[in-house]
């Protein structure tokens, strides 16, 4: 029988270093659902890797379901959590969960294969390179030459992180070498992009089957053109404003909203999801996909 009233299990923190993000999303999560009538419950992933409700330890059962659960709403950020580990789980347990599959989930949380599967689909993006660890300590000038044609500035990433965690601007070449050391801190595959000129445009993409998409929302940094959209801009009072509609012209908007759509389905993704791009007059370019947007009373 179909329940009107859902009991729902809201997973935050987890064991990535985006820990405390998410205990603020599932915070907001948890207020959106009992506001929309539903009994939610928070579970609380320790930095230990333990499962805990009110503070007590869980045990969870395969094929048994979520003890006192009707779904699970992961409201997880970067490993452990985002990129399909958890969604497993789920799976095994047999527990219906909010949000994007085991192999959508990893591949969307990769920049780099979703980089790779985005150009394959002819989606246009910024020019970037990946940088294996390895590679990196084995012929560091090799990697540097590689990297030359992207011109600077340059953002160098963890392949597998969000909420800017790990992100460096370099400015000039001499900065690169060590901007990688910090992305290979937190993951041993790094992405280096070309910095893009215009806005930052983001737009929510919702559904399943026939999925529709927001209307853009535009970010402004309290930093001006100088700064960029790092973790202090996104979790800080006042560090950035987002102006929905976006103020692109229609036309842009329409193709924002259709890439979107394309990147949403592409991916193969399911429920919601927040789609990034840069726009620069006509030209928008798809950024990343987040499965699990943050949720915090700054995101987007």
């Amino acid at each position: 029988m179909k329940r009107d009233r859902l009991r729902v299990a809201v997973l935050g923190g987890g064991r990535s270093s985006e820990h405390e993000v998410s205990l603020a999303s599932a915070a907001s999560v948890l207020d959106g659902l009992k506001a929309a009538g539903h009994e939610p419950f928070a579970v609380q992933i320790g930095r230990d890797g333990v499962w805990r409700r009110d503070g007590e330890p869980i045990s969870l059962e395969l094929g048994s379901g979520f003890p006192g659960a009707d779904v699970v709403f992961p409201v997880l950020h970067g490993p452990y959590g985002e990129d399909g580990t958890v969604q497993g789980l789920l799976e095994c347990l047999g527990v219906p969960y909010v949000g994007a599959g085991v192999l959508t989930s990893a591949l969307c949380m990769d920049k780099v294969l979703f980089k790779s599967v985005m150009a394959h689909a002819g989606m246009p993006q910024v020019d970037h390179r990946a940088v294996k660890l390895q590679r990196f300590q084995e012929d560091r000038t090799a990697v540097l030459a590689c990297l030359a044609p992207l011109g600077l500035p340059v953002f160098v990433k963890p392949a597998r992180l969000g909420s800017s965690v790990g992100i460096v601007r370099v400015r000039e070449a001499g900065e690169l070498p060590a901007a990688l050391e910090i992305a290979f801190a937190h993951d041993p595959m790094a992405l280096v992009e070309a910095a893009a000129s215009g806005i930052e445009v983001e737009c929510s993409v919702i559904g399943n089957g026939d999925p529709i998409a927001s209307e853009p929302g535009e970010i402004v940094l309290a930093s001006g053109e100088r700064g960029w959209y790092d973790y202090e801009a996104k979790y800080s009072p006042g560090g950035m404003e987002l102006i929905v509609p976006a103020r692109i012209p229609p036309p842009v908007r329409d193709r924002v909203r259709d890439l979107a759509l394309r990147t949403f389905l592409l991916t193969g993704c399911s429920g919601l999801a927040r789609v990034d791009f840069f726009v620069e007059g006509e030209r928008v370019l798809v950024n990343e996909l987040n499965t699990i947007p943050g949720f915090t009373e700054t995101s987007v």
